[in-house]
C-alpha cells in the first residue's frame, strides 16, 4: 500500500524553480529519508506535502488523499516535526499538548490519558507542569515528538529533527521513531544532513539536488550504483563537493559582523 505518491511536483518562486518535476513514492511502513544539500528543495517539498505550501503544478497523494482537494483529510492523517521549534514557551508541556489535542479534535474523554501517556513515553511526565520556555533544546524536541504523535497519525514528517541535539538526545529520538514504526506500522518521512543517521535509520532514500531527484534506493543500492563505500561518499559523488550558496552567504554575513566589531 502506498502512503505517499508524488508525480511531476513543481514549485516556482518567481524565476526560481525550487522543486522541478519531482516524482517518487513512499510505501506504508517505510522509513524514507529525503537527502540533499542546502537549497536542494527538501523543506519546500515537505511543506507542500503537509499542505503548508501550494505547488505550482504536479500531483500529490498523502494517505490516499489528493492533497490539493482534501487538505483537511491529509492534516488529520499526518504528524509534523519541523526544523524550527514551534512550541509555545509560555505554556507548560501539558498545555502545549492539550492545545494540539483540541485542534485535532481528540475526544475530550481521552485527552488527559493520551497526553500523560505520551509525555511518559518521552520521559517528560514529571515535567508536564513546567513551562516549555525553561526546557533545553532536547527536551523541547521530545515534547514536539509527543505532540506529533498525539492524534495517532498514519505518517510522520520530520524536517531535520536532530539538528542541534546532543548524541544522547539524538539516540533517544531515533530509538523511539523506530519503535513507533515497528509497533504502529507508521510511515516516517524525514530529512537530515547526517548521512550516518540516514544510512542507519532509513529503509529507502531519495537524493534531491537543484530541485530534482537524482537517485532513489536503499543505502546499499545507492552505494553500489555510485561505486562508493559509504552513503556520505555516494552523496558527495552525486551532488558535488562545492559549498552551496546558502553556506557561502552565511560565511559572508559572519565576516561582515566581525568587520563591524573591529
Amino acid at each position: 500500500m502506498t502512503a505517499i505518491e508524488v508525480s511531476n511536483l513543481t514549485k516556482k518562486f518567481g524565476n526560481l524553480t525550487a522543486v522541478d518535476k519531482v516524482s517518487f513514492t513512499v510505501e506504508k511502513g517505510e522509513i524514507f529519508a529525503f537527502l540533499g544539500p542546502n537549497g536542494a528543495g527538501k523543506s519546500t517539498t515537505i511543506k507542500m506535502l503537509t499542505t503548508m505550501l501550494s505547488p505550482t503544478s504536479g500531483e500529490m497523494k498523502v494517505g490516499g488523499h489528493v492533497v490539493s482537494e482534501n487538505k483537511s483529510s491529509v492534516r488529520e492523517r499526518i504528524g509534523v516535526i519541523f526544523q524550527d521549534y514551534s512550541l509555545d514557551d509560555d505554556l507548560t508541556a501539558y498545555e502545549n499538548l492539550y492545545y494540539h489535542a483540541m485542534l485535532y479534535r481528540v475526544p475530550k474523554s481521552e485527552r488527559k490519558e493520551k497526553i500523560e501517556s505520551l509525555l511518559k513515553y518521552v520521559n517528560l511526565l514529571d515535567r508536564k507542569d513546567d513551562l516549555v520556555g525553561k526546557f533545553s533544546g532536547g527536551m523541547k524536541r521530545r515534547v514536539e515528538i509527543a505532540r506529533g504523535l498525539l492524534h495517532s497519525p498514519e505518517i510522520l514528517f520530520l524536517d531535520e529533527p536532530t539538528i542541534g541535539l546532543d548524541v544522547q538526545t539524538r539516540n533517544f529520538l531515533w530509538e523511539h521513531i523506530r519503535k513507533i514504526n515497528r509497533e504502529k506500522d507508521m510511515t516516517i518521512f524525514f530529512t537530515t544532513h547526517n548521512m550516518e543517521e540516514a544510512e542507519k535509520i532509513a529503509t529507502k532514500i531519495a537524493v534531491i539536488d537543484k530541485g530534482r531527484i537524482i537517485i532513489t534506493g536503499t543505502s546499499k543500492e545507492i552505494m553500489k550504483r555510485t561505486k562508493t563505500k559509504s552513503l556520505e561518499s555516494a552523496f558527495l559523488r552525486l551532488t558535488g563537493y562545492d559549498i552551496r550558496e546558502e553556506n557561502v552567504s552565511a560565511l559572508e554575513r559572519l565576516r561582515n559582523v566581525r568587520r563591524m566589531r573591529r
